[in-house]
C-alpha cells in the first residue's frame, strides 16, 4: 500500500490558479497509475483527472479539460494538478487516489489507496 498526502489547497479567485500535490510513500510509485477526486458538500465523489504509471496516458472530466492538467515526478513520488481558470463550481475537497495496476480509471472504486484530501475554495 502506499500512503498518500496532498497539499495546495486554498482560497481563489475565480479566474485564478491553484496547484495541487500529492506525495506518495510506502510502494513503488513508478508503477502505480494515479487520480484526482473531488466532492462538493452534498455531493458524490467524482473523477477530476487521471495518469498512468508511465506518463503516457491521461484522462480528464469534461468540466475541467482544457482547464486543468495533471502531472507526476516519479523521482519525486509525487503527482500535481494544475489548476487553471478556476470557477465556483470546482469548490470541493480534493483527493489523490492510487490504483495498483498501471492504467488509470475514471472509477474511484478502482482506487484503492486515498489521502485525506485538501480544500479547494473559488470565490466569485
Amino acid at each position: 500500500q502506499v500512503q498518500l498526502v496532498e497539499s495546495g489547497g486554498g482560497l481563489v479567485q475565480a479566474g485564478g490558479s491553484l496547484r495541487l500535490s500529492c506525495a506518495a510513500s510506502g510502494r513503488a510509485f513508478s508503477t502505480i497509475a494515479m487520480g484526482w477526486f473531488r466532492q462538493a458538500p452534498g455531493k458524490e465523489r467524482e473523477f477530476v483527472a487521471a495518469i498512468d504509471w508511465s506518463y503516457v496516458s491521461t484522462g480528464y472530466a469534461d468540466s475541467v479539460r482544457g482547464r486543468f492538467t495533471i502531472s507526476r515526478d516519479n523521482a519525486k513520488n509525487t503527482v500535481y494538478l494544475q489548476m487553471n481558470s478556476l470557477k465556483p463550481e470546482d469548490t470541493a475537497v480534493y483527493y489523490c487516489a492510487a490504483r495498483y495496476g498501471g492504467s488509470w480509471s475514471r472509477h474511484n472504486y478502482e482506487y484503492k489507496s486515498w489521502g485525506q484530501g485538501t480544500q479547494v475554495t473559488v470565490s466569485s
